[in-house]
C-alpha cells in the first residue's frame, strides 16, 4: 500500500482562513467511472435527504432537532463508498448522511426522524441516534467523544475474531479537545486495532472556531504524531480524495497495519443545529466555502471527464424519487404505540424482572 504524503497547507490561525487546497495525497487508488457514479449518487441522495429534513422541521415534523450534514456530504460519500458491507460506523449525532451512506433504507431513517414506528429505532431515537446494526451502522452518539472507545471496542472484537472487519468512527473538530479522543487514539495504536479515526473539521465546534480554542492549527492531523500516527489531511469537499484517503486507511487496517487518524477539511452551509441561524460565521468565509460546494463541484468534474449527462441527471431524479417515496411512507406511518416504551431498556426487552 503506498505510503501517504502531507504537503504543507495554509496556516489557520482563525476558522475564517482560506480552505486548505494542499492536502494529504494518496496515489495509486483507481478510480473508474463506474465508482464516480457510485460517489455521486451518495453525494446527491444524501443532499437531497438533508433538504428534506430541513423542510420538515421547519414544517413541525421533525422530533427534536436536528444536525445536518449540507455541505459535508462528501465524507460520508467517499467512506461509505469504500467500505465492506460488514464494516462498522460510528458517528455523533450529525449521523443522517453516514447512516444512509451505509445503505440504510431511506424510509427508515425518515420515519425516525419524524418519529414514526417504521423508524429504524421504532421512532424512539429520533435523528440524534440514527442505529442500523443490520448495516453497520452502530449508533449515533451525542456524548462528544464517547463512541471513540466504543469503536476501539468493535475494533478489537474484529482482531480477535479474525473477521477482517473495519470500524470507522467519524467525529467533530471540536471532539480533539475531549479526553476520549487521547485515550481512544493511544489504546488503538497500542492494541494496533483496525479503527479508523476520522475528523470532520468544518471549523466550528458548536459556536466555536476551533482556531479560537485549540493550540495547533489542525485539530487531529497536528496531534497524530503524539500516538505513532501519520499526519493526514484531506479535502473533504472532494468525494474521490476521501474515497482514496479512505480505501487507503482502511485496507491497512484491515491487513493488520493499525489505525489511522484522516481530519477531513470541510463546512457546514448552515449553523450547528436547526436553532442555530450560524451568523457568527464571516459573509466571505461562508461564500468562499459555498463556492466548493460539493455536489455543483463534482458534477463539473465528472462531466469534463466524459461522463454522459444523462447519466447524473438519472442520478439526480432517482435521488428525488426515493425521498419523495421515503418522506410520504414517513408521513404515513403511525407513532410508535405506548408499549414500545417497555421495550429495548432491560436485557430481556421490558421492566418485569423487576416485580
Amino acid at each position: 500500500m503506498p505510503a501517504a504524503t502531507t504537503s504543507e497547507a495554509p496556516d489557520a490561525d482563525m476558522a475564517g482562513s482560506t480552505p486548505p487546497d494542499e492536502v494529504t495525497t494518496h496515489d495509486g487508488v483507481e478510480v473508474d467511472d463506474d465508482t464516480r457514479i457510485a460517489l455521486y449518487r451518495q453525494v446527491v441522495r444524501i443532499r437531497r435527504f438533508e433538504e428534506r429534513a430541513y423542510k420538515l422541521f421547519m414544517e413541525g415534523l421533525v422530533k427534536g432537532t436536528s444536525h445536518l450534514s449540507l455541505g459535508m456530504e462528501a465524507i460520508a460519500a467517499g467512506f461509505g463508498t469504500a467500505m465492506r458491507a460488514d464494516d462498522y460506523t460510528f458517528c455523533t449525532y450529525r449521523g443522517h448522511a453516514h447512516t444512509l451512506a451505509r445503505g440504510t433504507p431511506m424510509t427508515g431513517v425518515m420515519g425516525e426522524l419524524l418519529g414514526r414506528a417504521n423508524g429504524v429505532c421504532g421512532g424512539k431515537g429520533g435523528s440524534m441516534h440514527l442505529t442500523s446494526v443490520e448495516h453497520g451502522v452502530m449508533g449515533s452518539y451525542a456524548i462528544i467523544g464517547a463512541h471513540l472507545p466504543i469503536a476501539n471496542g468493535a475494533a478489537w472484537s474484529a482482531q480477535i475474531r479474525g473477521s477482517g472487519q473495519v470500524a470507522v468512527c467519524f467525529f467533530g473538530d471540536g471532539t480533539t479537545n475531549i479526553g476520549a479522543f487521547h485515550e481512544a487514539l493511544n489504546l488503538a495504536k497500542v492494541w494496533d486495532l483496525p479503527v479508523v479515526f476520522v475528523c470532520e473539521n468544518n471549523l466550528y465546534m458548536e459556536y466555536t472556531a476551533i482556531g479560537d480554542v485549540t493550540a495547533v492549527t489542525h485539530p487531529a492531523a497536528d496531534r497524530a504524531s503524539a500516538y505513532g500516527l501519520e499526519s493526514i489531511i484531506v479535502d473533504g469537499n472532494d468525494p474521490e480524495a476521501v474515497y482514496g484517503v479512505a480505501t487507503t486507511a482502511i485496507d491497512r487496517a484491515r491487513a493488520g497495519g493499525g489505525p489511522s487518524l484522516i481530519e477531513a477539511k470541510t463546512y457546514r452551509h448552515g449553523g450547528h443545529s436547526r436553532a442555530d441561524p450560524g451568523k457568527y460565521r464571516p459573509d466571505d468565509e461562508v461564500a468562499e466555502w459555498l463556492q466548493r460546494d460539493p455536489m455543483p463541484t463534482y458534477r463539473a468534474r465528472l462531466v469534463g471527464l466524459g461522463i454522459e449527462e444523462a447519466r447524473l441527471v438519472e442520478v439526480e431524479e432517482t435521488a428525488q424519487a426515493d425521498v419523495d417515496a421515503a418522506t410520504e411512507e414517513a408521513r404515513a406511518a403511525s407513532p410508535p404505540g405506548l408499549e414500545a416504551a417497555f421495550t429495548n431498556v432491560w436485557a430481556d426487552g421490558g421492566a418485569s424482572w423487576r416485580n
